[in-house]
């Protein structure tokens, strides 16, 4: 698959893309999507099974899998360069490929099924997925990648489908939809959109790179189905009348995006300051870590550091908390290599719990950025194998949805990870992926998202949301900003 695309002599994309856009002007409206404001235009729908049946049975959702009910899909893509084939050989490549990486993992083709007992279970019943081409002929990358800038969400809500959807609708709606997006000057954005009842973070980025390996004609890693997470837990949620739950925030409140970029050199700045250390040069093997997983390692590592600069530079930020109100900081933790045993690190589902760290905002003012870290830095090292079973027994005894949101003013949710394998083994056949977006799904005041920077030299990339004003505020801070630059491949 590979040697074929890289013999293809190139094509320039947006003669492809203006014919298309011809021939839907001249077709029934009825047959195509009203074209949105942002200029993306859905040009075709295919419905993609599995290309072989699945020998999977129904996956009962875990303690880790029932709270997330209540959240959006998540939605995440990446942008590529212009690939060197035909629009009409790339979606042909994407959409084979898509079917054979199904067959590896079934359940995203399946749906969510309800049984008498009320325990809800992944179907692997081979129903299949929703797959989009998309077209934008008026727009490229620099109208998406816009250096010292606010994210166009404007735009980029509509590179992913299934807007918002509740994963509760895993019920009635397929539990994975793609949309591949080309832009005017030739890039594509692939984008995933999938139930969050299903897959964590973990899960999702494996699943991006089964399907890559598999367009690119490589073998793909084999994910392990076995619910051995909490597996023996009898905790139901109950939906009487098959009423689903709603987002626990207010989805129309005022945000604005934006993706700050931390040089590997700025975060071994923050390290060294969070250790007591001057200088930032020493050798640091643990640039990408949340945590050092050897409890009798105290050292506050380099993600730690980083997001403990975060929470004090949105705290400055948030002019409006009392200086007695409690500041939290969340931070999804994965469980797989947490518990002991550990279970398997391509674990298929969810398996993340929040690891919490509070101070008031008169303590956050008071002290500096190693006080922050080294409290942050004792939650997590906390946060083993006793704390995660406390925290799935405390579930049991009273389910319930997970609360996502920020009712008063004060949090800090840190999702995603800058360990996530975005970059890394995402290369569909044509080139390194650009650069990591998301969509709308599941953002509120203080919701944050790390990924990996592009240069793959420990550098990190935060999506930061924030009401207006408060982003105004960080925008100003010049301690803050002081460690934000713009990644070499922006310039």
């Amino acid at each position: 698959m590979a040697q074929m695309i890289s013999t293809m002599p190139m094509v320039d994309a947006a003669p492809a893309v203006s014919a298309i856009m011809s021939k839907l002007q001249q077709s029934s409206p009825s047959c195509l999507d009203t074209p949105p404001a942002s200029g993306i235009t859905v040009v075709s729908r295919q419905h993609v099974r599995p290309d072989a049946p699945s020998a999977t049975g129904d996956l009962t959702l875990s303690v880790s899998d029932l709270p997330m009910l209540s959240c959006h899909y998540i939605q995440k893509g990446l942008f590529f360069p212009a690939p060197d084939l035909p629009m009409s050989a790339l979606v042909s490549l994407l959409e084979s490929s898509l079917s054979r990486a199904l067959a590896v993992v079934p359940a995203l083709a399946g749906r969510l099924v309800t049984l008498p007992d009320d325990r809800i279970v992944i179907r692997c019943n081979d129903a299949g997925v929703d797959f989009l081409h998309a077209v934008a002929p008026d727009l490229t990358l620099d109208d998406f990648l816009v250096p010292d800038a606010d994210v166009p969400t404007r735009l980029t809500k509509d590179l992913f489908p299934m807007d918002r959807t509740v994963s509760y609708e895993g019920h009635r709606r397929p539990l994975t939809s793609f949309q591949v997006t080309v832009l005017g000057d030739g890039a594509v954005f692939i984008g995933i959109v999938a139930n969050h009842a299903v897959v964590d973070g973990t899960s999702f980025w494996h699943f991006f790179n089964t399907w890559a390996a598999i367009c690119r004609g490589e073998a793909p890693k084999l994910l392990d189905f076995r619910r051995n997470f909490f597996g023996d837990s009898t905790a139901v949620l109950r939906f009487p009348g098959g009423v689903g739950p709603a987002v626990t925030f207010d989805v129309d409140a005022p945000l604005r995006e934006r993706v700050f970029h931390f040089s590997a050199d700025a975060i071994r700045e923050m390290k060294a300051i969070a250790n007591n250390r001057r200088g930032g040069h020493e050798r640091d093997a643990e640039v990408y870590g949340k945590m050092a997983h050897d409890p009798k390692n105290t050292e506050i590592s380099s993600f730690q550091s980083l997001c403990a600069q975060i929470w004090l530079a949105v705290t400055r930020a948030r002019k409006r908390l009392a200086p007695d109100a409690t500041t939290t900081l969340r931070m999804a933790v994965n469980c797989r290599h947490r518990l002991r045993p550990a279970i398997s690190p391509v674990y298929f589902g969810n398996a993340i719990q929040s690891a919490v760290t509070t101070a008031t905002v008169s303590e956050l003012a008071r002290h500096d950025l190693r006080w922050a870290a080294a409290k942050l830095n004792a939650s997590l090292a906390a946060y083993g194998d006793g704390a995660i079973r406390r925290a799935a027994a405390a579930w049991q005894a009273k389910p319930g949805c997970f609360p996502l949101g920020n009712p008063d003013g004060s949090v800090i949710t840190m999702g995603s990870s800058n360990r996530f394998p975005m970059y890394e083994g995402n290369d569909f056949g044509w080139g390194r992926a650009i650069a990591v977006r998301s969509g709308r799904a599941n953002k509120f005041d203080g919701k944050m998202s790390a990924f990996p920077g592009r240069a793959g030299d420990g550098s990190v990339d935060i999506e930061v949301c924030l009401p207006p004003e408060t982003m105004a505020a960080l925008l100003r801070d010049d301690e803050f900003m002081q460690y934000v630059s713009c990644p070499s491949h922006l310039l």
